[in-house]
């Protein structure tokens, strides 16, 4: 179930849109979105469902952070800023060791 944007705090919907943006762009590059298929596992079936997982939407934004000409590919195909996917990929990522955060 999707939140209503009004109860969700402006961080969390630019994460959320920024989920959705990345989903849109794999959806249209094939190679891309076989490969990340590949690696999580998930059937192209599944993708609608798995969109209300936080942990798939960190997947998801962490495949694309991970892979710096994947990054910068989105980003310019989508014209989105790096600083916004890493903001989304703070948002859903847990924190590391390094975070300082535990």
């Amino acid at each position: 179930m999707r939140h209503d944007p009004k109860n969700v705090p402006a961080d969390a919907r630019h994460a959320e849109e920024t989920a959705v943006a990345i989903l849109g762009w794999l959806a249209n590059e094939p190679d891309m979105l076989g490969r990340f298929l590949a690696l999580t596992g998930v059937d192209a079936r599944q993708l609608r469902q798995a969109m209300d997982d936080p942990g798939f939407l960190a997947g998801m934004i962490d495949f694309v952070m991970g892979h710096e000409p994947t990054l910068l590919a989105f980003c310019e195909a989508t014209d989105t800023k790096p600083e916004i996917v890493a903001s989304a990929w703070r948002h859903y990522s847990r924190p590391g060791l390094d975070s300082g955060e535990y």
